[in-house]
């Protein structure tokens, strides 16, 4: 199981995102129990990497997706750390996919949240290589969230639109609940079984609501190739994969 940790971006510093609700996100100011200053990116990814031992990051560029402009300088310097970036930035065309790209992305993420039809995943998939491309099925209380004016059948199930973005050549399919993310809720389990039934031949990460360790295996069982984390890493949790780095760095 591979573990991703996540930086949400707003307003140049690194936000704790609870439940979706954006107004409400704040610097995040501890990382596994220990202050740090607050909101710091660039210090986060380095704890992820260093003291945690990740060896990727997942980035959410939060202006970007709400059109408020990007984080661009912010992005590419997160890229320079060194380890394969997972951008979601809004990229709702082959030139913002390219855009992501150029600043370092490893894997451009295309979210249901602003994608405008599944036509245009299949086309940025087309361009820069179905694994270099993740679709970010977006929900709310395991309801599909679509971009104003998409063209997604609202009847379709989260199970059939990770089918589509596969049949459209995405290399990976991120199943995230954005009301869970930061609550400690747990996986939807059941969700994630659906949709690897569905997909079975892409990499399939879950994201949002992860309380433990214990959340990990379960995941694994049900399919998941890897997990994307923030609070769980944030509030101590995942301490232990901190001490564990630590010793084998000899620390």
């Amino acid at each position: 199981m591979r573990l991703i940790g996540v930086l949400d971006l707003c307003g140049g510093h690194a936000v704790h995102a609870v439940a979706g609700r954006r107004e409400a996100y704040r610097p995040v100011a501890t990382v596994a129990g220990r202050p740090v200053e607050p909101g710091d990116a660039a210090a986060l990814a380095r704890i992820y990497t260093e003291r945690f031992g990740l060896a990727e990051i997942y980035v959410a560029d939060l202006d970007a997706i709400l059109g408020r402009g990007s984080q661009a300088t912010l992005v590419a310097e997160l890229a320079a750390i060194g380890v394969p970036l997972w951008l979601d930035s809004g990229a709702a065309s082959v030139e913002q996919a390219r855009a992501a790209r150029v600043l370092g992305a490893a894997r451009v993420v295309v979210g249901l949240e602003t994608r405008p039809s599944f036509d245009v995943l299949r086309r940025i998939s087309a361009a820069l290589g179905g694994d270099r491309v993740a679709f970010s099925l977006d929900l709310r209380e395991g309801k599909p969230m679509t971009a104003p004016g998409a063209a997604v059948p609202a009847h379709e199930s989260p199970e059939r639109l990770a089918e589509r973005a596969a049949e459209a050549g995405a290399g990976a399919v991120i199943v995230i609940d954005l009301a869970r993310v930061g609550t400690r809720r747990g996986p939807d389990r059941a969700l994630i079984r659906r949709v690897r039934r569905q997909v079975p031949g892409v990499t399939l990460v879950s994201g949002g609501g992860v309380r433990g360790p214990e959340d990990l295996a379960r995941l694994s069982e049900s399919g998941c190739d890897a997990v994307i984390l923030a609070t769980a890493l944030h509030d101590g949790r995942f301490a232990s994969l901190a001490t564990r780095s630590c010793d084998a760095a000899g620390g």
